[in-house]
């Protein structure tokens, strides 16, 4: 796919994809939502890739939802996407199973959240709606000094988007999550940072730096396959009702990973005090009880 409102770059195993509509703030389209479902494919094809940075170009980060279309931008029977209207019975009921009736933000965390890479966001400017929601799916949420975030849903009418009421909650707790749904305010990158959103704050030059140091120590001396099915391990048991579930997957990780070749070369330069060179790849040695839930669908 070739990329208009995206930058895919990648540089020393690590892919920065940057939104890039900086003369709209990066305003969020359909076009940039498929491109980056796209590139989140990419990179889990890639064994080269150990992690991915998302940013944003110029001022902000995201500016949420494109208002260009004025008050219909929400209206699913707008004339400018008529086939959003074959959701709609002819009787004025609609059908809930459409997979035109589905939330486009909601379409990219779910992509996210299935990722194999660590996803790590650096907020470089304003974030508000889905320019916020969409990093919840995201594991490590770094900050420039110059962030600003805003679930901002109340004060347009509207309800969050993007999964966030799974994902905000676990992030930070429901009554923070409730506060600043509730009020729809945006608030700073230090009120971000109190309330558990963001991990780390930074001088707006040092930002991509941080991201990429970080990136960096875990594509240096990590093995993928540990962290990608550490990556899935962790989001799904958020979901999980009894500390068995995660027992259950722990326990076949341990066994099938205990005699792989990633783990002997653990194990042995360790011993040996030297840096690990980890034999084993994401696209060819997942473990065969790899994936261990079945997948979800709209309808």
């Amino acid at each position: 796919m070739k990329y208009e409102q995206i930058l895919y770059d990648v540089r020393d195993n690590l892919l920065t994809i940057t939104l890039n509509r900086p003369e709209k703030l990066n305003a969020f389209t359909g076009t940039m939502m498929t491109e980056m479902m796209d590139a989140f494919d990419r990179a889990d094809r890639d064994d080269d890739i150990r992690a991915i940075i998302v940013t944003g170009a110029g001022r902000a980060f995201c500016a949420g939802a494109d208002l260009s279309s004025g008050p219909d931008t929400f209206d699913p029977a707008r004339v400018d996407r008529p086939g959003k209207k074959s959701a709609v019975r002819a009787d004025g009921s609609i059908d809930w199973s459409n997979e035109e009736t589905r939330d486009g933000g909601g379409r990219l965390t779910l992509r996210i959240f299935e990722c194999l890479k660590p996803v790590i966001a650096a907020v470089n400017g304003p974030a508000v709606g889905v320019g916020v929601t969409m990093q919840l799916a995201m594991d490590v949420r770094l900050a420039s000094e110059n962030a600003r975030f805003g679930f901002v849903f109340s004060r347009r009418g509207i309800v969050p988007e993007a999964c966030s009421t799974w994902f905000l909650p676990r992030v930070v707790g429901i009554s923070q999550a409730l506060e600043w749904a509730f009020s729809g305010r945006v608030f700073s990158a230090q009120e971000a940072l109190a309330g558990r959103l963001v991990s780390r704050i930074y001088p707006a030059g040092e930002l991509l730096g941080a991201a990429r140091a970080l990136g960096r120590e875990i594509a240096d001396n990590t093995s993928q396959v540990s962290v990608a099915l550490i990556r899935q391990m962790m989001w799904k048991m958020l979901g999980a009702d009894h500390p068995m579930e995660a027992h259950k997957v722990d326990s076949k990780g341990i066994f099938v990973r205990g005699a792989s070749p990633d783990v002997k070369e653990g194990v042995r330069s360790f011993l040996e005090k030297r840096p690990a060179k980890f034999p084993d790849r994401v696209t060819k040695d997942m473990p065969s009880y790899f994936p261990w839930w079945s997948p979800r669908r709209y309808s």
